[in-house]
């Protein structure tokens, strides 16, 4: 089902890209419910499943309706474009109890008997008790399913985040539209977003539009989120099938040999840019050692780097492709 995004001109202006670990978390909860989604996070579930088991989850679960409304209150758009997860729970335990309860209530009607339930009748019974909960097993669920692996989720994701943003000066909105999913269609100043929950139109008028690169919400294209919330399109991050891959699983014997293993799974490692602390995370090398490589990698023509944010992402010259076995990424 379609959702309609009608743009004025002043919302061209105010379109930003952010990122959301409470989106995620809620994310992964969703994902460890969906087979469908299993596909490239099969290590993540390997590595999550025993704690993930000792987590009731339920609560969650009932507000998840595959094809139906989903609470907008739980993970709405940051209002920062690198919001921390402290940030986000404390704007969660803050939402007023009434508007939860009317956004449980719109979801609640798109699970069958789920108004009825036990478990339905207890949230809408007392919102306030229902929202404390909802918030206290989210951050549970971050800290087993997401925190472990932030520092290389994160590195994706705000990689994700500058492709794109170079990718909008040098194209324009409406192609990078149709770059980030076949699911964007811009006519007539409206996105439409294809395969989405429900058919809904929103005008945006002047607010303006968040782009949310995500890890789980692979496959799915979501758009939505009603006033009072920013509208949003959460979209599939780039990168995500190498994501949980190992060094040993991307580095060639052949470049070992040539560069030594470690630096050549630094090179490898760079399939999406990436700073020195996310690196060392992922490869599990002491982050000076991790710079020096870097140092060395830039100095012989196989990297460039680049300040975004609080860091400088590193990513891999035409030269540095070809050695990584990789062609360049259009």
């Amino acid at each position: 089902m379609p959702f309609h995004l009608h743009f004025h001109e002043s919302d061209l202006l105010r379109c930003r890209f952010a990122l959301s670990p409470l989106w995620e978390t809620q994310e992964a909860v969703r994902t460890l419910g969906r087979p469908g989604r299993h596909g490239y996070h099969l290590p993540w579930l390997r590595r999550t499943g025993g704690s993930a088991a000792r987590l009731d989850l339920a609560p969650l679960h009932l507000l998840m309706p595959d094809g139906g409304h989903n609470p907008d209150f739980i993970c709405p758009p940051p209002l920062g474009p690198l919001a921390s997860f402290e940030e986000e729970i404390a704007a969660l335990r803050a939402v007023d109890p009434q508007v939860a309860r009317d956004d449980i209530a719109l979801t609640l009607a798109d699970v069958p008997g789920g108004a009825r339930s036990v478990a339905g009748r207890r949230m809408l019974a007392d919102p306030a008790r229902t929202v404390r909960e909802l918030a206290d097993l989210l951050e549970q669920a971050w800290r087993v399913l997401v925190e472990p692996y932030w520092p290389r989720l994160r590195a994706l994701l705000e990689a994700d985040i500058a492709y794109h943003s170079r990718r909008l000066a040098e194209v324009g909105f409406e192609r990078l539209l149709g770059e980030i999913s076949p699911q964007l269609r811009w006519t007539d100043s409206t996105l439409t977003v294809t395969g989405t929950r429900g058919d809904h139109m929103r005008v945006l008028g002047g607010e303006g539009l968040v782009l949310m690169p995500s890890v789980f919400v692979w496959p799915d294209v979501v758009g939505g989120y009603e006033p009072p919330w920013l509208p949003a399109v959460i979209y599939p991050a780039r990168g995500i099938g190498g994501l949980w891959a190992q060094a040993s699983d991307r580095t060639p014997d052949a470049l070992a040999r040539l560069l030594g293993r470690a630096r050549a799974d630094v090179l490898c490692a760079l399939d999406e840019p990436a700073g020195t602390s996310a690196l060392a995370h992922r490869l599990g090398l002491a982050p000076s050692s991790v710079s020096a490589h870097l140092s060395v990698l830039r100095g012989a023509g196989l990297l460039t780097s680049r300040r975004y944010g609080h860091q400088v992402l590193y990513e891999r010259t035409p030269l540095g492709m070809a050695l990584a076995g990789q062609e360049q990424a259009p």
